[in-house]
């Protein structure tokens, strides 16, 4: 892409780090940018930059934070015995985003896939382990990707809170509403049935 300017180019180029952003969008990014007021561009670009210097992740549950506590963690309306444990920030943003939800979380920052090099020692595991027996949890909600990485993590944090008085759960996993059943995968479909319901409790 031949552009007029290397300053126009150094910016398109930047845009376009960003995921889903290719070329074209980056481009038209840049151009809007252009037309804004410079005062609002220079603006624009000091709220990124402080964002990515002064955000803070919660000591407690290690979800992104304007302070050493995330607002979750610190309100006292929520059930301080209940985490949901999630791969990460997205799916806490997923799940409050529902609002069936009122304990605390716990995010790992990933999950266990030894073909990609993740470890349980790069993970935010032990950390939850002392979390539980510290603060005495009595449910532990695993919401993580239904897949062999994220049933894999499961299996290993189960092993390792074995011998604490924790209830483990994990959220339902069946057929997607509005989903065509020949499109389902043979295990998404087996646990379905596995897990099945009577109709009077599906309907109501």
């Amino acid at each position: 892409m031949q552009l007029p300017s290397s300053l126009l180019e150094n910016a398109v180029a930047q845009f376009a780090k960003l995921p889903g952003v290719g070329k074209k969008t980056a481009l038209r990014l840049v151009l809007h940018l252009l037309k804004q007021d410079v005062d609002d561009v220079q603006h624009f670009g000091e709220t990124i930059a402080r964002m990515r210097r002064d955000i803070k992740f919660c000591q407690r549950c290690c979800n992104v934070s304007d302070g050493d506590i995330c607002s979750i963690c610190a309100n006292s309306q929520r059930n301080p015995r209940l985490i949901c444990v999630v791969e990460n920030i997205r799916d806490v943003i997923a799940v409050e985003t529902t609002q069936q939800y009122n304990g605390t979380y716990h995010v790992l920052g990933g999950v266990i896939s030894p073909l990609d090099g993740i470890g349980p020692d790069q993970l935010n595991i032990e950390s939850l382990v002392q979390r539980i027996a510290r603060e005495e949890t009595e449910e532990l909600l695993f919401a993580l990707s239904p897949n062999i990485q994220g049933d894999t993590t499961i299996y290993y944090i189960q092993k390792k809170i074995a011998h604490l008085p924790c209830r483990i759960t994990t959220i339902a996993r069946g057929i997607a509403f509005g989903g065509e059943l020949e499109y389902a995968d043979e295990m998404t479909l087996a646990r379905s049935i596995a897990n099945r319901l009577p109709v009077q409790q599906y309907v109501k």
